[in-house]
């Protein structure tokens, strides 16, 4: 008899059947002696959608809503039904007697399995892999230790109480909004409130009015000594820091007071996910997405990284002993600090790093027991495991150590206070001792001590980055390390936020999105309260009956609001310029390679690109990139810089039939397919029949 083990993607599944030994390859499975490798592509299974449940629920309008199912059911999403089909077949052979759940082990990858199994009818004994990488250690002991399936049970409430509220909120909501508003209309509980916060930092910018302000500082053998916080420390009028400078310009200055402090610092225990992202935002500008899927790369085709979807930090007891086998592995990273690591036996400074009760479903992120092999990774792959590697060597350096002296200096009753520092140990920060300032003995009267008058300006706020919204979020609860990536991107492409230079800003449609839907899911506390609800659901403690009847309850009263709102919607995406086929307004809309013109009246297909395209084709005169231009007799190049123009395809005017056209069209522009969401088209589709 054979065990059917499920992976989550090809690759995952591909490098399980190499270690199991499972060698007979065909198109959706590997079979082995005792097992059959398969996988999903992602999710297999999905929600149904309104439609599937009543045939009335297909049409897009206020009257129907809230729409709420008796009972949830799934059903296959398109383009992957022969893959489910091929797991089916799998499942129902009866040299089957077991399945093992090996998708990635967190709440997505259990749901991913746990559908198809239900979906198939599975009824045979199902057990789980739960390993934090893929190596081939790591593999072989995962399934020797494998665990009944009956023990993720809660796991599993969890992804589904997920997966259910997310539909009836986002669904619901976004749909009452875009029949309310006539325009696509996105909103969701975890999305919106993160939308919101963008905002609230645009206001406090938009609010922002520069003040100069003035201060006094002591200058003592080239240190600036500020006045101490008590003492009037702002000026805003210029004459009254004068005043105060000019009174104690000629007055002795003592050494009131000498404070000795010795400051320990320890090394950074490993990343999780939302810190890695955050760092990687600072230091190399890579999105929430980027950094994640370059993550995924490292953990699954290099085996270099652990589990990466994390939200510990921690590392559990028994890990201690694997420390030895990482060193080595990054050896060449830096071969000093491993090789006096593993002379004091891989043993780590940073004790606290280990301790289970702060490990949930899998530990921090550090190396894995495998060589990186660095001329098979690419430039930002490298980059992160960097990061990675250079957070794990601090657990077995020394901790930073420093004399921290504050002196204080007393004149006319008003003090100043400055502070040096002196490194004792530079420990994991590996700096050098900066030198050593002057010395000062308490009761000491200073020779030639000045005065200076410094200007200062306030700064505004700054935008928000990929880095400062995934602290934010993570500080207020929203979404889960593995969603956060994904919830920024959804709202880049639904055009209600944009990205430039790094810097995070609402769209005109964002901004009125969010005075248009219900004031509780602009706040992160409903959302907040929810994901601790499915926190308690993982841990046993709350039923996903209960929870789901909350967010019924909660969606009723959400649509009730939309539908009962005064509120005005303007399209700020309509231009002046109307449509040559109906007379339309035409609409910008952004698409893969930039933006373009559509028409609004959705029975009309007429779509112009905004700006012409540039060609890889080259001006024989200027030898810069040629425009795209279309005339009567069809494209043509046309050079911006130098104005001449030029047929496409032969140079010496041959003319070309449509067929040769289209084909050089093809070969010198790229794809101007419009990025429209499911949720867009089915309402061009509604609304299409509804007229």
């Amino acid at each position: 008899m054979k065990t059917l083990i499920i992976a989550e993607k090809p690759s995952v599944g591909k490098e399980i059947a190499r270690v199991l030994g499972a060698t007979q390859k065909n198109k959706n499975y590997i079979e082995g002696k005792d097992v059959i490798v398969t996988w999903a592509l992602g999710h297999l299974l999905g929600l149904k959608m309104p439609e599937d449940y009543k045939k009335e629920w297909a049409n897009w309008d206020l009257e129907s809503l809230p729409l709420i199912p008796p009972k949830m059911a799934i059903k296959p999403l398109k383009n992957t039904g022969h893959q489910l089909k091929a797991i089916k077949q799998l499942a129902n052979r009866k040299d089957i007697d077991s399945a093992v759940i090996a998708t990635d082990a967190g709440r997505e990858g259990e749901l991913v399995a746990r559908w198809i199994l239900e979906y198939v009818h599975f009824n045979k004994p199902v057990k789980r892999l739960w390993i934090s990488s893929q190596t081939d250690k790591a593999i072989k002991e995962g399934f020797k230790n494998l665990k009944p399936s009956k023990q993720y049970d809660a796991l599993y409430d969890s992804a589904i109480a997920r997966s259910q509220a997310d539909w009836l909120v986002g669904l619901n909501v976004t749909r009452a909004l875009t029949v309310r508003y006539q325009d696509s209309l996105s909103a969701g509980r975890v999305q919106t409130p993160t939308l919101a916060m963008v905002r609230k930092q645009e206001e406090k910018i938009e609010t922002f009015m520069p003040e100069t302000f003035y201060t006094v500082s002591l200058m003592v053998d080239g240190q600036k000594a500020t006045l101490i916080e008590g003492a009037k420390t702002k000026f805003k009028d210029r004459k009254e820091a004068e005043e105060l400078a000019t009174k104690l310009k000629s007055k002795p200055v003592k050494v009131n007071e000498i404070k000795e402090k010795i400051q320990t610092d320890y090394a950074p225990i490993p990343y999780d996910l939302t810190e890695l992202q955050r760092d990687a935002n600072k230091r190399y500008q890579f999105s929430a997405k980027k950094t994640l899927g370059l993550m995924q790369t490292l953990y699954e085709r290099h085996k270099v990284l652990s589990y990466p979807r994390t939200d510990s930090k921690h590392l559990t007891t028994d890990m201690a002993a694997t420390m030895k086998d990482r060193l080595h592995a990054v050896q060449s990273f830096s071969p000093d600090v491993v090789k006096k690591a593993l002379k004091n036996g891989g043993q780590v400074t940073q004790k606290g790093v280990f301790n289970n009760s702060k490990v949930t479903d899998h530990h921090g992120i550090i190396p894995t027991e495998e060589r990186p092999r660095v001329e098979k990774m690419e430039s930002d792959e490298l980059k992160i495991y960097r990061m990675v590697v250079e957070r794990f060597l601090g657990l077995f350096l020394p901790a930073y150590q420093a004399k921290k002296t504050t002196y204080q200096f007393l004149v006319e009753g008003i003090q100043f206070q400055c502070q040096q520092e002196e490194v004792i140990e530079a420990g994991w920060k590996q700096v050098e001792a900066p030198k050593v300032d002057a010395s000062y003995k308490k009761g000491e009267t200073l020779k030639k001590p000045q005065f200076a008058i410094n200007k200062h300006l306030t700064e505004a706020p700054s935008r928000l980055t990929e880095a400062t919204l995934l602290q934010k979020m993570e500080k207020t609860g929203l979404g889960t390390p593995a969603t956060r990536a994904e919830i920024i991107e959804k709202l880049i492409s639904s055009e209600l936020m944009e990205r430039a230079q790094n810097k995070l800003s609402v769209s005109p449609k964002g901004r009125q999105l969010l005075t248009l839907v219900n004031p509780t899911l602009v706040t992160p506390d409903l959302t907040a309260k929810w994901e601790k609800a499915l926190e308690e659901i993982a841990a046993s403690k709350l039923k996903k009956e209960v929870f789901i009847k909350q967010i019924e309850a909660e969606t009723t009263r959400l649509v009730k609001e939309i539908k009962t709102s005064n509120q005005v919607y303007t399209d700020h995406s309509l231009t002046n310029k109307t449509c040559p086929d109906c007379g339309e307004k035409l609409k910008e809309k952004n698409a893969r390679d930039g933006k373009i013109l559509v028409c609004s009246n959705t029975e009309c297909s007429y779509r112009r690109r905004k700006d012409p395209k540039v060609s890889m084709h080259r001006c024989s005169q200027c030898h810069k990139k040629m425009e795209i231009h279309e005339g009567k007799n069809g494209a043509y190049f046309k050079c911006k810089f130098c104005n001449i123009s030029e047929k496409i395809g032969d140079k010496k005017n041959k003319k070309m039939s449509k067929h040769e056209e289209k084909k050089m069209l093809k070969k010198y522009s790229q794809s101007e397919e419009e990025v429209e969401s499911p949720l867009a088209l089915a309402l061009k589709a509604a609304m299409k029949e509804n007229k």
